[in-house]
């Protein structure tokens, strides 16, 4: 099988080409993705908040825009948040794949600033965030004030504004980077507007302390990113059990913001738990396939965040022993990879009763990219239906993901709503379904350590 062909090689978004029938070949896909350059601009530098959003953004960005990421700004300065990507700034953009020089003109652009900027000609947006609040504006429009934010919001702000320019370079919105897109990780259902001041948010107080990982792909690895971004005042706070039997292969940095092409071959819980380690929490591994014969320990993390991709896997998580489980599900096709469900159990429905069947997945297989690997004699039809199985993924979906997941376990910690299901789509935002939790975790302390001040 050809190295381009393989299935574990296929970048999961450029799929969406292929899978739609717009390109004809996986070479005119990839030309395609190619041509898409993001450029970030960021202003007060020196914030932490500010940092966390550009580097959100560009290391969704070079996943995405295939024709390079660039930022602008003063880059050198220490770095302010509690991520190992160097000591500056500067070094870690530049280990997250982006470079310092300028786009060319007309290139898409996201400021990273706390005000209204003058508008550049064609897309130009702004992240906008403070408390649990998070999303993305015109450039030039009025937003919310920028006080003080907690970590996940600009990273959900930095997400958000990579899918609306994803949006605007496959022409997929007329009005993408027109509107305002966001929401509130303290209220996410759609009946608050994420712009306004919030006087129930409470300050970030208290952070989990050990938690179990099952599934260390593309939402695996969104949450790690989201716990580094947490202000954890000793790193080894938090001991995280990481669950996963797969390795790492070359369509994983795709969609998995913390792999790269140096960690092809190697398993993910080992090249996770050594990303975590740099980090400074405390990590072990279960290198074991979830299944409904499994079983959590006395001493084990009592809760779990999902990342699996199949209903099978699903069905067992509220029968083998954990307190409180999230889980987070992402659309697997070219029209719906763009959205997303999080589920909190126990809850009124079981696992086995939510996922009592697979989903249905459209037949691809007849898409001129793919016949024409059968007419060349690329691949035979085994390999095309291996092919076209796989799924379309961007990792900016995961992030948004990863920030409403994580975020109720935060919720959890400080005696905030849950939810049983968040349902929404990122090219609707505004659609989104929030449902209540009915169970009630009030007596639940599955340990916590205080956040460092922000101060």
């Amino acid at each position: 099988m050809d190295a381009v062909t393989n299935a574990e090689n296929l970048h999961r978004l450029v799929k969406q080409a292929l899978d739609s029938g717009e390109a004809a070949s996986i070479e005119a896909a990839e030309a395609m993705f190619r041509g898409y350059r993001l450029a970030f601009h960021i202003e007060e530098s020196g914030r932490a908040d500010h940092q966390a959003a550009l580097l959100t953004g560009v290391a969704l960005a070079r996943r995405v825009f295939l024709g390079g990421v660039s930022v602008t700004g003063d880059l050198d300065v220490p770095l302010a948040v509690p991520m190992p990507f160097g000591e500056t700034l500067h070094s870690a953009v530049e280990t997250l794949g982006a470079s310092s020089a300028h786009a060319p003109a007309g290139t898409p652009a996201v400021s990273i600033a706390a005000s209204p900027r003058p508008r550049l000609s064609g897309f130009h947006v702004r992240t906008a965030f403070s408390g649990w609040r998070g999303g993305v504006v015109p450039a030039h429009a009025e937003a919310m004030p920028h006080g003080s934010a907690m970590p996940l919001a600009p990273m959900l702000a930095a997400a958000l504004a990579v899918n609306e320019a994803y949006l605007h370079v496959r022409g997929e919105r007329g009005d993408a980077g027109l509107r305002s897109q966001g929401l509130s990780l303290w209220h996410p259902d759609a009946s608050v507007d994420w712009r306004l001041d919030d006087d129930t948010e409470p300050v970030l107080a208290y952070l989990p302390a050990r938690l179990w990982l099952i599934g260390l792909g593309h939402l695996g690895q969104a949450y790690l990113w989201a716990l580094g971004l947490l202000p954890y005042p000793q790193p080894s706070g938090l001991e995280l059990l990481l669950q996963d039997v797969d390795a790492i292969t070359t369509s994983s940095e795709s969609t998995s913001v913390l792999s790269d092409r140096s960690m092809v071959g190697i398993r993910k819980t080992r090249a996770m738990a050594a990303w975590a380690e740099r980090r400074g929490f405390g990590a072990s591994i279960h290198e074991r396939l979830f299944d409904g014969g499994f079983r959590r320990q006395g001493r084990e993390p009592a809760i779990a965040l999902c990342g699996l991709d199949n209903a099978l896997g699903r069905r067992p998580l509220d029968r083998v022993g954990f307190d409180f489980v999230v889980e987070a599900g992402l659309g697997r096709d070219h029209r719906n990879f763009q959205t997303m469900r999080i589920h909190t159990l126990p809850a009124r429905r079981s696992a086995a009763e939510i996922w009592k069947a697979a989903g249905i997945v459209e037949s691809v297989e007849d898409r001129e990219a793919y016949q024409d690997l059968l007419r060349k004699g690329q691949l035979d039809q085994c390999g095309v239906t291996l092919l076209a199985g796989k799924a379309v993924g961007a990792p900016f979906v995961g992030s948004v993901a990863a920030c409403l997941a994580i975020s109720e376990v935060l919720r959890l910690l400080h005696g905030g709503v849950l939810h049983e299901l968040i349902d929404l789509d990122l090219r609707s935002l505004e659609h989104r379904l929030a449902v209540s939790q009915k169970r009630d975790f009030s007596a639940l302390n599955p340990g916590y350590v205080a956040a460092a001040s922000a101060g």
